[in-house]
Parts: C-alpha cells; sequence; structure tokens
C-alpha cells in the first residue's frame, strides 16, 4: 500500500545558488545604478552598515568594495554555467539586480541592456537543460531608492517593487517557471541596510521603522505573487526564509519557552506570507512593544488573497537558548542570529554550528507548519580552501558535511515532506556576503580571487566537483539503501 522510497524523486531539483551581487561584478556596466551592496566595504566598517549606519552614498576612496569586481560572472557567465552542466545541474538558483533594470529602481523605463544580459544567462541555462531558479530581490537594492524614498520605509516602494516584478515576469515568462520574492526577508530584522535598505536617522524608533518596512514588503510580495500567477500561469513562486531550528539548553520549561519565541523571530514574516495573516503571537508583540503599524484599506485582503505556493529556506546551522541568564554568558555570535553554545555539536572556522540532524528537523519543523513544498535554497561550507601546486583542492571537509546534510533529507522525504529541490550555497567560490572574504569558500569550484581582489579569476575543479557531480547523476539513490 505504502511504496518503498529508493532515491530522490525524479524530478529533484540538484544544483546551486548564487545572488547577483556576490558574483557579476561589473557594478556600473552597460548603464547598471548603484545598489546597497556596493557600499557595504571589507573591514570593520561592514558590519555597522549591515546594521543601518551608513556613511556615504557613495564608494568611499581608500575602501575596498568587492562586489564592485566579485568573481566577474558578468563576463565569465558562459565558462561558468558550462561548469555547472558539466556536474549533472538540473537547476541554477541566481538572483536579479533590481538596479541592471531600473539602475534609479523608479526609472520611466526598463534598461534594455540589463534586461538582455539575464536573456543571454537564461538561454545559455537553458541551453543545457538547467532550469533558472530566480530570486527578484537578493540583498541587492538601488541606492536611489534610499536617498530619494527612505527604502522600504516608505509605502511607495511597494508600487516600485510591483513593476520591477512585472517588467521581469512579462520578459521572462517563456524562461522562468521558479520565482522567489526576497531572499531571507526574516534578514531585515537583524541586518536591516543588508536586508531592506534601511538607514536609521537619529531618534527613529527602530523597532517601529523595522516592521513597518516588514509590512511593506509582505504587501509588495503578495502584489508579486498575483501579478506572476496572473502573467505565468504555470509557474510557482514562493519566499526565502533564513531558517535553523532552535534546541533549549535545558529541559526546563522556560527554556523551551525561549525556544518557541526563537523560532518565532524567524517564521513571522514566513507565517504572513504563507498563511495570509498577521499571527496572534506578532500581534501581542507589537502591542506589548507600542509599535503601530499603519494599514491602508485592502492591505489584510491582498496579504491573504496571495499566499505564496512554496517556502524555499536557507539551512546552514542550528541554536541553542535559554532562559538562565548564567547560561546566556556562554553564548556566540558566529553566526548572525546567535546561540548559545551547544556543547553537543562542532563548529565551522567561522563558529557556525555543524548540525546535519537539524536539517530534517527544520525540514520536518517548516512542513508541518505550512503543508507546502520545500526549496532548500542554500546550504553549505564555507571554509578556508587550500589550492595544491597541482591545481587541486582536497576538500574532504565538504563533502563529508555534504554527505551527513544529504543523509538528513534523504531522511526528511521518508518522513513524507514535500522537497522540490537543492541548491548548495554557493557552487562556485564567491563574495561572503557576511565579511565580504572570497578566504570564505563554499564552492566545488575554485576561483583564483584573494580578499584584496587580487588573482587571476581562473576557475579549477575542487574535488567536491566530482563527488557531486556522481551524487546528481544517481539522484542520491544510496542514501536510501542505507535505511
Amino acid at each position: 500500500m505504502f511504496k518503498k522510497i529508493t532515491s530522490f524523486p525524479d524530478n529533484f531539483l540538484w544544483g546551486g545558488a548564487t545572488a547577483a551581487n556576490q558574483i557579476e561584478g561589473a557594478y556600473l556596466d552597460d548603464g547598471k545604478g548603484l545598489t546597497t551592496v556596493d557600499l557595504l566595504p571589507t573591514g570593520p566598517k561592514r558590519n555597522d552598515i549591515a546594521k543601518g549606519k551608513l556613511d556615504s552614498f557613495n564608494p568611499i576612496e581608500g575602501e575596498f568594495y568587492p562586489s564592485h569586481q566579485a568573481i566577474d560572472f558578468y563576463n565569465r557567465y558562459k565558462e561558468d554555467i558550462a561548469l555547472f552542466a558539466e556536474m549533472g545541474f538540473k537547476c541554477f538558483r541566481l538572483s536579479i539586480s533590481w538596479a541592471r533594470i531600473f539602475p534609479n529602481g523608479d526609472d520611466s523605463e526598463p534598461n534594455e541592456a540589463g534586461l538582455q544580459f539575464y536573456d543571454d544567462v537564461f538561454d545559455e541555462l537553458l541551453k543545457y537543460n538547467i532550469e533558472p531558479v530566480v530570486t527578484i530581490c537578493h540583498f541587492d537594492i538601488p541606492v536611489n531608492l534610499i536617498k530619494n524614498y527612505g527604502d522600504w520605509k516608505n509605502r511607495k516602494m511597494i508600487n516600485l517593487f510591483e513593476r520591477y516584478s512585472k517588467t521581469l515576469f512579462n520578459r521572462y515568462k517563456n524562461k522562468v517557471k521558479y520565482w522567489m520574492t526576497f531572499n531571507e526577508i526574516n534578514m531585515l530584522l537583524h541586518l536591516p541596510y543588508t536586508g531592506a535598505g534601511i538607514v536609521f536617522e537619529e531618534g527613529e524608533n527602530k523597532d517601529q521603522v523595522l516592521y513597518q518596512a516588514a509590512h511593506h514588503e509582505l504587501l509588495a510580495s503578495a502584489l508579486a505573487v498575483k501579478a506572476c500567477h496572473e502573467i505565468i500561469p504555470d509557474a510557482m513562486i514562493g519566499c526565502m526564509l533564513a531558517a535553523g531550528c532552535a534546541y533549549p539548553y535545558s529541559s526546563n520549561p522556560d527554556d523551551m519557552l525561549k525556544v518557541i519565541e526563537m523560532e518565532r523571530d524567524s517564521y513571522f514574516l514566513i507565517d504572513v506570507q504563507s498563511k495570509g495573516v498577521y499571527p496572534g503571537y506578532a500581534k501581542r508583540f507589537f502591542r506589548e512593544n507600542n509599535i503601530e503599524l499603519q494599514f491602508e484599506d485592502g492591505d489584510l485582503e491582498l496579504l491573504k488573497q496571495h499566499t505564496v505556493d512554496y517556502i524555499g529556506f536557507s539551512y546552514y546551522a542550528s541554536r541553542c537558548t535559554s532562559a538562565d541568564p548564567e547560561v546566556l554568558k556562554n553564548f556566540t555570535d558566529g553566526n548572525i542570529f546567535g546561540s548559545v553554545v551547544n556543547p553537543y555539536l562542532e563548529t565551522s572556522e567561522w563558529g557556525w554550528t555543524i548540525d546535519p540532524k537539524g536539517m530534517r528537523i527544520t525540514c520536518n519543523q517548516i512542513y508541518d507548519r505550512y503543508g507546502k513544498p520545500l526549496f532548500i535554497v542554500e546550504n553549505g561550507l564555507g571554509a578556508k580552501d587550500k589550492l595544491l601546486d597541482d591545481d587541486t583542492v582536497e576538500d574532504d571537509y565538504r563533502i563529508d558535511y555534504l554527505d551527513r546534510h544529504f543523509a538528513e533529507i534523504a531522511e526528511a522525504i521518508q518522513d513524507g515532506v514535500d522537497i522540490i529541490g537543492y541548491t548548495s550555497w554557493g557552487p562556485i567560490d564567491l563574495v561572503s556576503n557576511g565579511t565580504g572574504e572570497m578566504d570564505k569558500r563554499y564552492g566545488y569550484i575554485y576561483v583564483d580571487r584573494n580578499n584584496d581582489g587580487s588573482g587571476t579569476l581562473r576557475r579549477i575543479k575542487k574535488k567536491s566537483f566530482y563527488w557531486y557531480k556522481n551524487i546528481i547523476a544517481n539522484n542520491g539513490q544510496h542514501y536510501f539503501s542505507k535505511s
């Protein structure tokens, strides 16, 4: 009666994930405008700016901005896509830079050179039968929208985003069937500038600003979902969550309540995008923190009527928390969300918890919560890879990391979780969003570029390249023979 599962689904989308601002470079080429990431330098200023303390609306002389060249995908996309095809990719997740399409964000007409670039990229992917998976906004907003509108603080952003989205849907309706609105939308609450281009002014109520901006993004997302369903009826459009299950440090009920609060902090915006209503716990939070969101007629109906088709999410690490102040002294912020150190788990070179079983737990939690298909669109290990004299990279640690995570994804599938696909971050070395480094490498393909921007940009296959190729070719079959 119940058929035994022997592999990942036949149509499972194996691939890799990137973001325009971390791979493209060519930051002002062919009419592109400045974006938020183009003002994020390496070094100590980066984190302050990410949290909303921007010094200048222009690059500052003497600072190094890694996004300006990145890994030059803009000029090397054919070479890179050929390598993805060699690995057997079924899909490739990328984002579109808003400022390539509308350089100022509010231009009267789109930039044809920018539109044509993505046409060319999609054509190259489809030549190899690689499905494009497109994020409409991935931490990449035209700087002009901050200067002239205050970015997502301003309700006018909703219609500007809708127009941008409709431009993409109409242009690429015959080429792209998988879309996501905002990358890691919950990051807005933790890194406001990175997540939503928010720059705080002196004396502003930060919570009020953040949650009002979030409301505007939620409305914009709903309008994009509506437009996508109308313009490309056979497409799927999802949201994207920075996910990771949380554990109580002890069996104390107070610790468990802290876990619920921590997870709700992550799920809040996805609850609205998926269920179409503001959850009761959010209303209580607003009430108790004197946050008064400004609604207009039709807002709640729009959110209710246009929910997402699937849940995209990133999973890098689980978290741990406690209500005990003494335990909280052992708190680490290696990951953006921070966590009490979990004594049962190891960590990466950057202090991120390594928890493969947490992947299975997270998949089950999200699927139980929403009952919609899942798409694992980011997961991977950042490490300091060493290029050897014979042009090889022996990244067995990455293979081990991914192998253990794939085993848990297979378990989640056997649990009954509906998973569309998996795109590891990032299949080719790229600029780190958090630190701006190149040394924090995730790829199956090594890129000869250093933290200071030096290097030839030559592409070199790592050991994991061939390993992942084999996983895709066999559709992860051996993970099911183990169980």
